[in-house]
């Protein structure tokens, strides 16, 4: 069931109100000036107006997701600045990274506006839903700002309002902006809602926040308020990893246990165009957004061992014995996908389409099409048959918290203090382990070492395709070492006749396949690790803001 949230998202957006006066005395799509937040109501509409950032997208895909296609395991075929920022060719006019610093602005002065009056409200809203309310705007400037401060390093910490004679502001560091959040959330966590349901799903609560905090504080190296921020939400007793890993990412998972917070979307009301980027060319989609041979190699064989030390490993048939999360996450050739039998071996000149009983042979145009996956892979996460007649049109929630995440979070953290204790394996074991992946566990006695990049592969299997690999290659220091060079598709017309080598992250390297140079070479990058761990500041923020000081070598 969709939330009641909506009621309000529909105020906010257009406009409308059940009390006359409302018409005539300001726009509800625009709360900011002196004549709002009135009453509880009025407040309410505001905060909703925050969760509206949330809807923020390009190319048809909602903003987490984006990043991914700027790292190591996916493409953006769209020729646009997302594609060019993956390609490392980044400058300070790139409207993709613009459009980030300006979005999450804009959330962040909607927060403002609404706690710059946080005293005026406080005499005219009933106590639990002032606290609630202020709590919740609160927590989304917490949100926008971690996406500002991973993205550019620090940036100006604005917390009030302000005219355009106060708006020359200087940077903070890093570390004030990750203070600043942790605080935020801190402060706001305790009158969030305990937990969420069917009549109020998609508003933020405290498992939220914790959730947030633990990602914020691992990424800045605040190993034990990860560890804390981890263990709280874990004895909260709300959240369990989904038995389904499959179906979590689908119409028929949306309301999983193990979803901590997505953002929700509705027919009539706000919906996202995944699909259309995703499907295969059979299923009316573009194959925009794909993963890359690389990432597909990543995967272990089902005993534990990654494909060129396992006996499992067969070159011929490189998709058996494999991690199930390979398949649920990744559309493989000769599986089945939105009704389709999907194939992208250039011989295989028609396919079966199974969307009429019996089912009949079709040209098979995702073999064929000039703009059919460039890998011969395409992603299966938010993809349903549900979307198959307006693929465009998709209303599956986008997850931005599970469960699973904040398990592993607090192993990594755990391990970086070298506390390794059993702890540490259980939350590893339990994401590994769960009834429809049920790869083999980690056993004990391993060193700090080893535990850390059992971790990192870990998330790599867990999390593709839901935009946490661009984060971690960056905080990992590892973006230099994976991103430059050859991004590859499969070989069109065969398999590699032999495994990669996979490095001790995870990272396949080709050199030595015998065929390896048969493979499609999609693009060549570069990546400056002096400069590209940043993303520039925009020169129209330069140009008005004269405090600012750019990121190096831009």
């Amino acid at each position: 069931m969709k939330s009641k949230l909506y009621i309000m998202l529909i105020f906010c957006m257009i406009g409308i109100s059940c009390n006359k006066e409302y018409l005539e005395r300001f726009p509800l799509d625009s709360p900011f000036n002196e004549n709002f937040l009135a009453n509880e109501t009025e407040l309410e509409i505001a905060v909703t107006g925050v969760y509206n950032s949330l809807w923020y997208s390009f190319s048809g895909t909602p903003f987490s997701l984006t990043l991914d296609y700027a790292s190591d395991i996916a493409w953006e075929r769209n020729t646009n600045d997302l594609q060019v920022l993956g390609l490392g060719l980044i400058n300070p006019n790139n409207s993709f990274t613009s459009g980030f610093w300006s979005h999450f602005y804009m959330g962040i002065a909607r927060c403002n506006n609404i706690l710059d009056q946080e005293e005026r409200l406080k005499e005219v809203v009933p106590e639990e839903s002032y606290n609630r309310l202020i709590s919740e705007a609160r927590f989304f400037r917490a949100y926008y700002y971690f996406y500002l401060n991973e993205l550019f390093g620090g940036v100006p910490l604005i917390k009030h309002m302000v005219s355009l004679s106060d708006s020359q502001t200087r940077r903070a560091t890093k570390d004030e902006i990750t203070d600043f959040i942790i605080s935020e959330l801190d402060a706001a966590k305790p009158f969030l809602l305990k937990d969420t349901n069917s009549s109020n799903r998609g508003r933020v609560n405290v498992g939220t926040a914790l959730a947030l905090k633990s990602r914020v504080a691992l990424f800045n190296e605040r190993w034990e308020e990860a560890v804390n921020a981890a263990q709280e939400l874990m004895e909260l007793g709300n959240y369990q990893l989904h038995d389904k890993f499959d179906e979590l990412f689908s119409y028929a998972g949306q309301n999983s246990k193990e979803i901590i917070f997505s953002v929700q979307y509705l027919e009539g009301l706000q919906v996202h165009g995944l699909a259309n980027q995703f499907y295969s060319r059979l299923a009316k989609g573009f194959s925009g957004k794909i993963p890359v041979q690389s990432m597909v190699d990543s995967y272990e064989c089902i005993d534990g061992l990654p494909i060129d030390k396992s006996p499992l490993f067969n070159p011929e048939k490189p998709f058996e014995n494999r991690d199930p999360r390979l398949n649920y996450s990744i559309v493989l050739p000769q599986t089945r996908f939105i009704n389709y039998m999907f194939e992208t071996h250039p011989d295989s000149l028609m396919t079966w389409n199974y969307n009429t009983v019996p089912a009949t042979r079709v040209s098979n145009i995702d073999a064929t099409n000039a703009y059919a996956t460039f890998s011969g892979y395409l992603w299966r996460k938010y993809t349903d048959v549900a979307d198959r007649e307006e693929p465009g049109r998709s209303n599956i929630n986008i997850i931005l918290f599970r469960y699973a995440e904040v398990l592993l979070n607090y192993a990594e953290a755990k391990v970086e203090l070298n506390e390794i204790d059993q702890s540490v394996y259980n939350a590893i074991n339990a994401v590994r382990q769960r009834s429809s992946v049920e790869m083999p566990p980690i056993t004990g006695g391993k060193s700090q070492e080893d535990l850390r990049y059992i971790i990192r592969k870990e998330r790599k299997y867990e999390f593709a395709a839901e935009g946490l690999r661009f984060f971690d290659i960056r905080r990992w220091k590892i973006a230099h070492e994976v991103m430059p060079g050859k991004l590859l598709g499969r070989v069109r017309n065969d398999f590699l006749e032999t495994a990669p080598t996979i490095d001790k992250n995870g990272t396949p390297h080709y050199e030595a396949v015998p065929n390896g140079n048969k493979m499609r070479v999609i693009e060549t990058r570069v990546y400056n690790k002096d400069r590209d761990y940043l993303w520039p500041i925009p020169r129209l923020e330069m140009e008005v803001n004269h405090e600012l000081i750019q990121n190096p070598n831009y």
